[in-house]
């Protein structure tokens, strides 16, 4: 618990969306959106690596806060100094705040690999930025989840581009000596005439248009919603008033964790949106709380080392990928910065037995109910070609609209 508060900060903006989209994104969804299918654009054609040669002593990466910890946080965090010692290539982290610093980043053509998020990992595919990836040169993602491979976000007609990292679900968490009964909707935060006005949170971001439209999708079926991320002008209206209408009885926004935690320690938020992570910290504040994945799903995120298209380090960027996702070292980073590892040999390496347990690392029923954080374009990604969509740029327009 100690680690996790730590890495949380850095997490609140690990989440954070950027606005705007390049060229093309990918279907979302968890394991319901089916294989790599994409709509939406063709990628440049970049060949993936053969072969692994001699590392070249040193490799370049762009990563969210807490995925390369090398001991300078916390002397009993660091799987960075082990891999330079077995691999001799010295890792010299950049970390970015943002999903659209890291695309920024990775264009310089100064960094060999990346942990993206779905919101930028298709970005960088169209843009010809990273190269696919051949995982029979990453020996342990033979152990990885089949719910994580050949995902949307992380590849392309079946070509895989990344190597997953962990995952996590945006849950609803709510005070259980103020709210009764306990609820098992997202209605609980979009009813306006709710008893809890003025103390209920929702995450501040753009892409919470889609918790909309996911709770649309499951109680207005005549909206015709298929993907959250996917949603023509009449969709995308109506998941915007509901977020209007919710404004009413939302007593703040989200997105620095620490914020929240206390808000529902002392009472200011009784009922919201939450990771499991935060809903840990609230309970070991001692906060009353519950959290829980609605019965109609939820959204959530996953994300992808990659490796940059021109990698000046291409063979140290591979010996990364597959460390980083090794059974103790993913156990590592998914309990420093609390998420489900993508490696299901990790849940055995956790120092917490419970675990895996907590967040639903193997649990593939569970991950089912979650649709992945995407970029919504243009061209429709559940596959209709009759309409246009809204695309991401919009989103946050139409956000900053909602928030007032």
């Amino acid at each position: 618990m100690r680690s996790t508060r730590i890495a949380l900060a850095a997490a609140a903006a690990v989440m954070m969306l950027a606005a705007g989209c390049g060229s093309g994104e990918a279907n979302s969804g968890g394991a319901a959106s089916g294989g790599g299918d994409v709509a939406g654009f063709t990628p440049p054609k970049i060949p993936a690596m053969q072969s692994l040669g001699k590392g070249e002593g040193q490799v370049n990466l762009v990563a969210w806060a807490g995925y390369a910890e090398d001991g300078s946080n916390d002397k009993s965090v660091d799987w960075v100094t082990p891999f330079e010692k077995q691999t001799g290539c010295k890792v010299n982290t950049k970390v970015a705040g943002t999903s659209d610093e890291m695309v920024t980043l990775m264009k310089t053509g100064q960094y060999d690999a990346v942990s993206a998020s779905g919101d930028a990992s298709l970005r960088l595919i169209a843009g010809g930025t990273v190269a696919p990836v051949n995982t029979a040169l990453v020996p342990n993602y033979a152990d990885v989840f089949a719910g994580l491979k050949n995902k949307p976000w992380n590849s392309v007609d079946g070509v895989s581009y990344g190597i997953p990292h962990g995952r996590g679900a945006n849950l609803l968490m709510w005070r259980t000596d103020k709210v009764k009964p306990a609820p098992d909707s997202w209605g609980a935060v979009f009813d306006p005439n709710s008893p809890y006005k003025g103390k209920v949170t929702a995450y501040d971001s753009p892409i919470y248009i889609a918790d909309a439209a996911l709770y649309l999708m499951a109680t207005q079926p005549g909206l015709g919603i298929k993907d959250p991320y996917a949603l023509d002008q009449k969709q995308f209206d109506a998941a915007v008033n509901l977020l209007k209408q919710q404004k009413t009885i939302i007593g703040e926004y989200w997105s620095d964790y620490t914020k929240e935690v206390q808000a529902f320690k002392s009472g200011d938020s009784v009922i919201g949106t939450t990771w499991q992570v935060i809903a840990n910290l609230a309970k070991g504040e001692k906060a009353p709380v519950r959290a829980t994945l609605p019965k109609e799903g939820a959204t959530g995120w996953s994300d992808t080392w990659m490796v940059a298209a021109k990698a000046q380090h291409p063979n140290c960027a591979y010996m990364w990928l597959d460390w980083i996702v090794s059974p103790k070292v993913n156990a590592q980073v998914a309990e420093w910065f609390g998420e489900a590892p993508s490696n299901g040999k990790a849940c055995q390496e956790t120092s917490d037995k419970k675990h895996c347990a907590t967040f639903h690392a193997t649990d593939e029923s569970y991950w089912e109910k979650v649709h992945y954080w995407n970029t919504p374009i243009a061209q429709c990604l559940d596959g209709r070609t009759n309409v246009t969509c809204v695309d991401y740029s919009k989103w946050t327009q139409a956000w900053t609209s909602v928030k007032g």
